[in-house]
């Protein structure tokens, strides 16, 4: 089974991913990891991917699509894909359909996790972590135990990520819908697209998803 995981940047995207990778024996393909992977391997495609970016340009779809053609004879037939960050173009999702034909394989379904803006400034820019072992908290949902001590090490120091504001938060919605709104129509037709509530707590979004799948 092939499936496109679609929402903004918070939205649980990896955590689900995760989860369908443990549940369902499937593997995540995100193409900035992919990209990264593939730079620090020195792979043939990742060298021409770093001459790009050396140059401060953008990787072209026709590297992308390698390194997804490259992912998928890696995977084998029998594993199931779940595509991160791409497609994000109409010429993205035809490629993508052209690729997964030359494997034998089609998407099965679209699924994007709905959030709720104001909600998702709130859940993002109250997010920090110990700066010793990493365990996660949040100003609001979250708070360790013994305020400014880590519940899991002891330890007494904290960050934030600093793109974790909301004017950052907001800018990348923008982006997202900018993005994903010339791909949806496409799936639209096919009746592929599901939409499940992002806002849900992590188990209720895993359920709803495996409820899409079957």
């Amino acid at each position: 089974m092939d499936i496109i995981l679609l929402g903004p940047p918070g939205a649980g995207k990896g955590t689900q991913a995760q989860r369908l990778e443990q549940r369902h024996g499937m593997q995540q393909l995100s193409t900035g990891d992919m990209l990264r992977g593939a730079v620090k391997a020195g792979t043939p495609i990742g060298l021409k991917a770093k001459a790009v970016m050396d140059r401060g340009e953008l990787v072209s779809d026709e590297i992308v699509s390698e390194l997804i053609d490259a992912e998928l004879t890696a995977m084998g037939a029998d594993t199931g894909a779940i595509f991160d960050g791409y497609p994000r173009t109409a010429a993205q999702a035809r490629s993508l359909d052209e690729i997964l034909a030359r494997h034998g394989r089609s998407l099965d379904h679209v699924i994007e996790l709905v959030v709720d803006e104001d909600a998702l400034v709130e859940r993002i820019t109250g997010r920090f972590t110990c700066a010793n072992c990493g365990a996660g908290y949040h100003d609001t949902f979250k708070q360790p135990a013994q305020s400014g001590v880590c519940d899991e090490c002891g330890a007494t120091e904290f960050k934030r990520r600093p793109d974790d504001n909301e004017e950052t938060v907001r800018t990348r919605m923008v982006e997202y819908r900018a993005k994903t709104a010339p791909i949806l129509p496409i799936y639209e037709e096919r009746g592929i697209v599901n939409r499940v509530d992002g806002m849900a707590s992590i188990d209720e979004v895993t359920e709803a998803i495996d409820a899409v799948l079957g």
